[in-house]
């Protein structure tokens, strides 16, 4: 196998493993089911923030995998509070939900949108017919919900200890300034002179283990939620603190904190808890196999499989045309955008020229010389919350190795943008349903 298919020979043979499906209906689940085996992490990825079918796919692996085999949890690239707004939701809980509404920061279509609606419904549903221990749990892993979690940690700790309260949000003071944009920190951290609040913040998540204990006499369950959010303050103030001094850092930051969330999950739910993570490729694929590893940048997919091996098992989802729902810049209102054809040299081209439309391709328990030749390092694209076709190979595309990345890969060459929630959506729902606006 030391030549090099031609690339003709290379699609032929990539269309002959390739599991085709009509329908998203119709996915090949049993085959994959097998192939995730008895994994304790199942990363679910997707190529952009804003399609359709990466959306409807992820959560019917995610029923199937719920319906198969005990899943305590599933964790996705969101913030901590939002997550436990729908948490609350569909775990049915005794307390009520926050008063806020979820997902409600920029990119509010990223998770506000009918395509997680629906599986939202179905989990409510799922754990209607189950006991509160054993119903499955949905929490966030990302940590810009700075102010949100603050306010989170002080509501909780006024209702059960009122004098840890006051020096929590004494301490927690220092960040206030900033509160209207926390990119203001990051600036003001590299000027001379500046006032860190990292001290404040670190003795006051001291002071919370401290008392913890004490605290789960009240409610086990939501000292664990507070917890996590001062964890969350802790980290988001070293990242924005640290955020100009080095790109790479901040990544490796967001991501560190992605997986001790992780981490943290699986030790609450007990031996035997098994989780499933919604993020994007560019998280739950292996950085090692991209240009993010040369950069010195590492991700949750990276971490997760150092510490759980073949524990862990992944999924990334590619296509070549369609339509997406991202803006142009940060901040920007939200567009449906055209997904241009993709670039020659990319593996999207690859599985567009192999005539494929719809398949699955197992990479870890695939055809091996197959997955040999795949990886010789391609083009990959990934679209996030931001899309920009006029400069497609500089925003949109890094050099990664697919088998190296992925156990499994889902292919639609042709797709569509996710249908963002609206009020008129959404009418006549209870008060405490997670997406209310």
């Amino acid at each position: 196998m030391d030549t090099q298919l031609s690339k003709a020979a290379l699609t032929t043979r990539l269309a002959k493993a390739c599991i085709p499906f009509r329908e998203i209906a119709d996915l090949p689940l049993s085959g994959l089911m097998r192939r995730i085996g008895d994994a304790r992490v199942v990363m679910i990825g997707e190529s952009s923030h804003g399609t359709s079918e990466f959306y409807e796919t992820r959560a019917k692996i995610t029923r199937a995998l719920i319906e198969r085999g005990h899943f305590s949890f599933v964790a996705i690239e969101g913030d901590w509070p939002d997550a436990s707004r729908i948490d609350h939701y569909v775990r049915h809980k005794e307390y009520p939900a926050s008063e806020w509404t979820a997902f409600a920061r920029f990119p509010t279509w990223m998770w506000r949108n009918e395509e997680v609606r629906r599986f939202v419904d179905w989990l409510r549903g799922w754990n209607s017919t189950h006991v509160l221990p054993t119903r499955v749990a949905f929490h966030g892993l990302d940590l810009y919900s700075l102010y949100t979690s603050i306010h989170e940690v002080i509501r909780f700790l006024r209702d059960h200890d009122p004098v840890t309260a006051n020096q929590a949000l004494h301490r927690y003071q220092c960040l206030l300034p900033y509160r209207d944009d926390p990119i203001e920190y990051a600036r003001s951290a590299i000027q001379p002179g500046f006032r860190s609040c990292e001290n404040a913040i670190l003795e006051t998540l001291r002071t919370l283990y401290e008392h913890h204990r004490q605290l789960e006499a009240h409610d086990g369950e939501r000292v664990f939620d507070m917890l996590q959010n001062a964890n969350l303050v802790a980290s988001a103030e070293e990242y924005y603190r640290t955020m100009f001094f080095s790109e790479n850092n901040a990544w490796n930051l967001r991501d560190t904190h992605m997986f001790a969330t992780l981490e943290r999950l699986l030790a609450h739910y007990g031996e035997g808890s098994r989780g499933i993570v919604w993020a994007h490729n560019s998280h739950v694929g292996d950085s090692d196999a991209t240009d993010m590893g040369r950069r010195g940048e590492f991700n949750i997919g990276r971490l997760a499989r150092a510490r759980f091996g073949d524990q862990m098992f992944n999924i990334g989802f590619g296509t070549d045309t369609g339509t997406v729902a991202a803006a142009s810049d940060w901040g920007a209102r939200m567009e449906i955008k055209s997904v241009r054809p993709a670039l020659p040299g990319s593996y999207e081209r690859l599985f567009h020229d192999s005539g494929i439309e719809r398949a699955l391709l197992p990479l870890r328990h695939g055809d091996p010389e197959l997955i040999y030749h795949l990886r010789h390092q391609y083009l990959q694209r990934a679209i996030g919350v931001i899309y920009r076709p006029q400069t497609e190979r500089q925003s949109h595309y890094y050099h990664a190795s697919l088998p190296d990345q992925f156990d499994e890969f889902v292919w639609f060459d042709r797709t569509q943008a996710v249908t963002p929630l609206t009020t008129t959506a959404i009418k006549g729902m209870p008060d405490t349903y997670p997406f209310g606006v």
